[in-house]
Order: C-alpha cells, then sequence, then structure tokens
C-alpha cells in the first residue's frame, strides 16, 4: 500500500448516547484513547478523524489539533461523502475504515485485517463478514478505486449511511475478503468472540463496562493494554461482561436485513453471510 489512510469517523450527536467520543474513561477521552492507541500500528498510515461541519463538534476538532491529528469536517450523516473527501484530500491509495465507537480496538487485529489486504488480490476485507473477534474491534479496508465506485454509485439511505455496504453487497463487481479471529488463531473449531464479548460504545452500559476496563488496566500497561489482557481482565470479573449483556446483538444492520442480498437469517434463526 503506497498510501494508506486509517479514518476514524467521529461525532458529538449520536442519537443513542451524545457526546459518546468525548467521554472519559481513568479522566481521558474515550476519542483520545482511540488514537493513542491507533498510534501502535506497524504499518505506515496517516490517521485522520472524520467528523462533520457542526458546531458541536468543535471539540473533536480542538483534540486532534492537540494531539497533531488531522481532522476534516464533512457530512453529518453521508458517511460515504466524508470518507470519499478525506480519502481524495489525503491521496489514499487505500482507506481503512475504524469507526469511534471502537475506543478499545487492538491495533494487532487490525493489522491482521491491512497483512490481507496489502496481498494485493483484493477490493475490499474487513474482520465483520461474518463477525468473530469481540464487539468494538471494527476494521473494513478497501482501494481507493472501490471506495471512489461506491460514493458514485450508492443511493439507498444505509448506503451512504454505513459507507461499506455498497461494496459487500456487490461480489461480482469487488473482489472481498473476510480475516477471522479463529482462522488467525490457528484454532478453527474456537468459538467466535463476537457474540459474548462487546466492547464497543454505543450505550451509557457501554461506557460503563469500557471505564471499568480502562481504569484497571491502563496503570499497568498504559494505553498499550491489547484484546489478550481485555480477555483475561474479563476471565477474573467475569461481571464485568454483566454490565451490558442487554446490549448484546444490537448491530445497525439487523434492522436492515430486507434490504441486503447477501445477509439473511438462517433456518435455525442465526445470521447468514453470502
Amino acid at each position: 500500500m503506497k498510501n494508506l489512510v486509517v479514518i476514524v469517523q467521529a461525532r458529538m450527536g449520536s442519537s443513542r448516547l451524545p457526546g459518546k467520543v468525548m467521554l472519559r474513561a481513568a479522566g481521558m477521552p474515550l476519542l483520545e484513547l482511540m488514537l493513542r492507541r491507533l498510534r501502535r500500528l506497524r504499518t505506515r498510515a496517516e490517521v485522520v478523524v472524520a467528523t462533520t461541519v457542526a458546531a458541536e463538534d468543535a471539540p473533536i476538532r480542538s483534540l486532534c489539533r492537540r494531539l497533531g491529528v488531522g481532522c476534516m469536517s464533512g457530512h453529518p450523516t453521508d458517511l460515504l461523502d466524508r470518507h470519499y473527501r478525506v480519502a481524495l484530500e489525503f491521496q489514499a491509495d487505500a482507506v481503512a475504515k475504524i469507526p469511534s465507537d471502537c475506543p478499545l480496538i487492538d491495533p494487532n487485529i487490525a493489522e491482521h485485517v491491512l497483512a490481507r489486504f496489502a496481498l494485493g488480490d483484493v477490493d475490499f476485507v474487513s474482520n465483520l463478514r461474518p463477525p468473530s473477534w469481540p464487539d468494538g474491534n471494527d476494521v473494513e479496508v478497501m482501494s481507493f478505486e472501490a471506495l471512489e465506485t461506491a460514493f458514485h454509485e450508492a443511493k439507498r439511505d444505509f448506503e451512504r449511511e454505513h459507507t461499506t455496504p455498497f461494496i459487500w453487497e456487490n461480489p461480482g463487481r469487488f473482489r472481498l475478503a473476510n480475516v477471522s479471529a479463529l482462522s488467525s488463531a490457528g484454532d478453527p473449531s474456537a468459538p467466535s468472540l463476537a457474540q459474548s464479548h462487546r466492547f464497543t460504545l454505543d450505550y451509557g452500559e457501554d461506557h460503563e463496562l469500557i471505564a471499568q476496563v480502562v481504569e484497571r488496566l491502563l496503570p499497568e500497561f498504559g494505553v498499550d493494554f491489547g484484546v489478550e489482557q481485555i480477555l483475561e481482565l474479563c476471565a477474573r470479573e467475569p461481571q464485568l461482561l454483566e454490565i451490558n449483556a442487554m446490549r448484546k446483538n444490537s448491530a445497525w444492520y439487523l434492522s436492515h436485513l430486507g434490504d441486503f442480498k447477501t445477509l439473511r437469517r438462517g433456518q435455525a434463526g442465526g445470521l447468514q453471510w453470502i
């Protein structure tokens, strides 16, 4: 990858948890924690925050200035437009999409996805179809050409809001791949952690869990703790996972199953990625 841009989408106007990216854990805004963790990426990349033009997002712009992180302001709800404008401005050959509701993302997991894309035989790769890593480690990587095609051709609201559905809904046009935690660990029989461990940030209960994880691990590991340390902590203190247990299985795409060609309910009620 000649020029990789990692885009972190962030805004204050979340409908479920307003201002969530600036909520704190151990005295630090969660967006700052996430950006400091992404600095551990071994793959050379420019990290850019894509926020909106709304006045309420001024704290995000201010945080990025303080940290020396690139920041662009764009459309409030058209995330596809926002990602495309950042890619153009930074002359990206490839774009990694990592949402700001993943403050505990492990850069080592991102590296697995980036390494798969770097093989050069795909236009889009993610670790979400199907998900197998602990929820909150979302990474999607695409070529600039794939992103540009989606920008010009995606029409449905959810395709614009969620950036990548147009790409993964067209396997006949784009070369797609998925990176599984099970295959990366070398144990395809291991259970998926996507349903049992929720570390994403959408609700107050999510913030409570994330804050407790950070407060326990930050003193020992700094911002460099990884998914292994988080899982070990939760194994020692299983009550932590009960904090947001009622919020599991609440992914956005569950309300759009009738719109997808490549995702549906199986006979046993589980999801099937085609």
